[in-house]
Formats: structure tokens, C-alpha cells, sequence
């Protein structure tokens, strides 16, 4: 008897995961997301795919070839476990059977619901079960264990994985610099002991700058916003929750208004509903929120979720005219399609534009034209205020100590090869599709 895993995608890449753990009873996949780029690490973009058959997705190599994971004759594989609510984590799940158990956090699956209803996203999940942070669960012969992540996505874990006598473990995407850098501490002074393998994620290897922390970021933020009487405009991702919080923060601190569109006040009030946290949402006990009722998030909530959802936030809307208006006192979140509405804006030339996303995305389609409107057309002063979603080196590092494992085997990286040079242990580099006995 034996514990084998198979890497079907993220051993020489970043993003894209989908991991097979099986013994000779069960087979469980943790992750089945969509790659971010090509082979020759070009852009991937599935709008070029979304006509194949899944045969014709399997055969090109951009489905995994697995014995009873779509609709076939086969016998389903006994489960599937999601780490968090990255679509290089999920972004295939559509293609699988619907009589495979589904393992997810509550929040992270309702995170999915939502980026159904706002973007072109269509993965449901039906009838998932959650699991919760140090609740051990059983799939045939497999234990796991999730552990909450520091991440940029809410609801992230990773995973102690038991079962013919060795334990896995399995980072998924974390960071240490976080407003949830509780958990890795938590993780490293009180680890899970006798790890044989660790898989760990390695986005940042390569890059030698030191994230700054979230707490950094707010700092940066808040000097920004007391100086000057100009509007700010946060460009940021829209589930970065951990962001929206140091925006909150800033604000408070400085005594500004935050605008959140309707999309963003859904999401942060579904949030708190869900795991009763205190996260910052409109209400009565943050006065400071104000809710701008953007033309298409609106008319998605109406027809996907009904008007009683809109009319929740009504206490708390803010119009154009009154952004216009108070502009030097407004922090707004924003992205591209509310361009539109910033058009009708008077009194907003000349404000101050934070990037805060990858720079990566800033030369792309519509983000491109986006900041090139404000910057060039309205004048506007432009800031990169961001950090990494992945931990750098030294976090790498304070868990290879703390979890002590065997081994380590590379994944989500481009650079597996300077994991030998990085740390003292010994690293066991698979490639996609290669069947390894621990």
C-alpha cells in the first residue's frame, strides 16, 4: 500500500492547480483552476477553447486526463477539495461530474456564487460541504485537515492530507504579511508535526523584493488621503477584502468618506451575514460607507437576487451629484466599468489614482484605457500602492522551519529550480502528469 500524488498542473507555472492524492481506495483532487498563461507563458485565454468538446480540451492538454472526473462511463473519483476562491484554483470546475462531493469553505463557495452573477463566470457548485478551519474530515481512507490561510483571497486554507501512513502538506497560496497573518503564525508555532512531504506554493521566487505588509499599505494610504483636497480613487481587486479593509482604515483615520459600489457593498454585507465577522459594510455602525448604486451592478442584483437586496442598501446611498460635490472629502473604490459613471464627475480632475493590483494587469485591455483616461485626460496623479498575495523568500522559509518537513516538492512556480539553492532541505521536483510514491 502506498500514497501517490500526481501533479497534473502547477509544478512549472504558476497558477492553474490540480493536484491528485489517491491511494489504492481513493482519489481526491485538490484544485482544479484555470491556467494564467500558455506553455510559452503567453496570456492563456479560454475564449479560444470554449467551443471543444471536453475530449478535444483534453487531447490540446488544457483539461487533465482523469478517469471518472467528467461525465464518463467511469466510476466518479471520491472528492474535490477547493482552497480558496482564485480562478486559477477553481476556474475548471464547471467540466466536472455533478455526483463528485465538493469540499469548500462556506464563504469561499459563496464568493463563487457572487462572480456568477457580476462577471462571465458560471461555476456552480451544487451542493458543496464545508469544511472549517482545524475540523479534521474523512474521504475513504484520506484524512485532511484545512488550516485558514494569510492570503489576498478570503476563506483561503491549506491542508494536512493523512493516509497510508504519510502526511502531506499542502500550502495552497499563502502569504505572512497580511491582516490574517494570525493564522501562519499560529500555523508555525504550533504545527502540524511529522510532515513528510510539504508542497509549497512558490509565486514569488525570483523576485527579490520583501512584501510590505497590509498595515504598510494603510499607513501609505492614509498619508495619501490627508494630504491635499483631492478626490482618491482606489483601483483594487474587488474581493481583495483584505484591501477594502485597509482602505476602511485609512479613511477612518483620516476622516474620509469611502464609496463602495453596489457590487462591493454586496459582497462585504454577504460576508459579515456568513461568518458573522467585523468586517467594515454599510450600516449603522460605520457611518463613514456610503454606497454609489452603479448602473450594471444594480441591474445584476435586481435580476439575480431581487430588488429587496438593493433596497438594503438604500440608507446608506451616495449620488453622483454628492460625490461631485464632496469630492475632497471621497475615497472611492473603483474599477472600469464605472467609468461611465465618473464621466458625469465635474469637480474630480486632477485627483489622485491608487493602483493597487499587479502591474502586470496595467498595460491590459480595459485597464489600460481606464488609467490612461485619468491620467492623461483628467489629469490625474497616479500611485502603486499594493503587495504580493504569495509570500516572498523568508516566509517560505519561517515555514520549511516551523513544519519541518522530509521533503519539499515545488509547486505554482516558475522556478522550481532555485528551490535547492533557497532551502537547506531536500526537494523532490515532479513535472505535470508524473505519478510520484511518497
Amino acid at each position: 500500500m502506498s500514497l501517490k500524488i500526481k501533479i497534473h498542473r502547477c509544478t512549472n507555472e504558476i497558477g492553474g492547480n490540480c493536484i491528485e492524492v489517491r491511494t489504492k481506495k481513493t482519489q481526491i483532487i485538490f484544485d482544479f483552476g484555470m491556467p494564467l498563461v500558455n506553455p510559452d507563458k503567453t496570456e492563456f485565454n479560454f475564449n479560444k477553447y470554449k467551443t471543444l468538446s471536453n475530449n478535444e480540451l483534453i487531447k490540446q492538454k488544457i483539461l487533465p486526463d482523469i478517469k471518472g472526473f467528467y461525465k464518463d462511463k467511469h466510476k466518479p473519483i471520491n472528492a474535490i477539495v477547493i482552497s480558496h476562491p482564485h480562478l486559477d484554483h477553481y476556474g475548471f470546475m464547471g467540466f466536472i461530474r455533478d455526483d463528485i462531493p465538493v469540499f469548500i469553505g462556506e464563504a469561499a463557495n459563496e464568493l463563487i456564487k457572487i462572480s456568477n452573477i457580476f462577471t462571465p463566470s458560471d461555476v456552480i457548485l451544487e451542493n458543496p460541504l464545508y469544511y472549517q478551519h482545524k475540523k479534521t474530515f474523512v474521504v475513504g481512507d484520506i484524512k485532511i485537515t484545512p488550516y485558514l490561510n494569510d492570503h489576498s483571497a478570503f476563506d483561503a486554507y491549506s491542508f494536512l492530507i493523512e493516509g497510508e501512513g504519510k502526511r502531506i502538506f499542502y500550502s495552497g497560496d499563502f502569504r505572512g504579511h497580511g491582516r490574517k497573518e494570525f493564522f501562519f503564525n499560529e500555523l508555525i508555532e504550533s504545527p502540524p508535526k511529522n510532515i513528510d512531504y510539504l508542497m509549497m506554493e512558490g509565486t514569488n521566487i525570483g523576485r527579490t523584493k520583501k512584501n510590505k505588509t497590509e498595515k504598510a499599505i494603510e499607513l501609505e494610504l492614509s498619508n495619501l488621503f490627508k494630504n491635499g483636497d483631492k478626490i482618491n480613487l482606489v483601483y483594487q481587486a474587488g474581493q481583495n477584502i483584505d484591501r477594502i479593509v485597509s482602505v476602511f482604515k485609512a479613511c477612518q483615520s483620516t476622516g474620509k468618506i469611502l464609496v463602495l459600489d453596489v457590487y462591493l457593498a454586496y459582497v462585504v454585507s454577504k460576508l459579515v451575514e456568513i461568518t458573522g465577522s467585523n468586517l467594515p459594510f454599510p450600516s449603522k455602525n460605520f457611518p463613514n460607507i456610503r454606497v454609489f448604486f452603479s448602473s450594471y451592478a444594480s441591474k445584476q442584483i435586481v435580476e439575480s437576487l431581487g430588488k429587496e437586496v438593493l433596497y438594503k442598501f438604500q440608507p446608506y446611498k451616495i449620488t453622483k451629484d454628492e460625490v461631485d460635490r464632496n469630492f475632497k472629502n471621497i475615497v472611492m473604490v473603483v474599477r472600469p466599468s464605472l467609468n461611465i459613471h465618473l464621466k458625469g464627475l465635474k469637480n474630480i480632475d486632477g485627483g489622485n489614482l491608487i493602483y493597487s493590483l499587479w502591474e502586470g494587469y496595467k498595460d491590459k485591455g480595459s485597464t489600460k484605457l481606464f488609467i490612461e483616461n485619468l491620467i492623461n485626460n483628467r489629469k490625474f496623479n497616479y500611485y502603486y500602492i499594493h503587495t504580493s498575495g504569495h509570500a516572498d523568500v523568508p516566509t517560505m522559509k519561517k515555514m520549511i522551519k516551523g513544519l519541518n518537513p522530509g521533503k519539499i516538492i515545488p509547486i505554482h512556480t516558475f522556478n522550481k529550480n532555485m528551490y535547492q539553492k533557497l532551502f537547506n532541505n531536500s526537494i523532490v521536483k515532479l513535472d505535470d502528469g508524473v505519478t510520484f510514491v511518497c
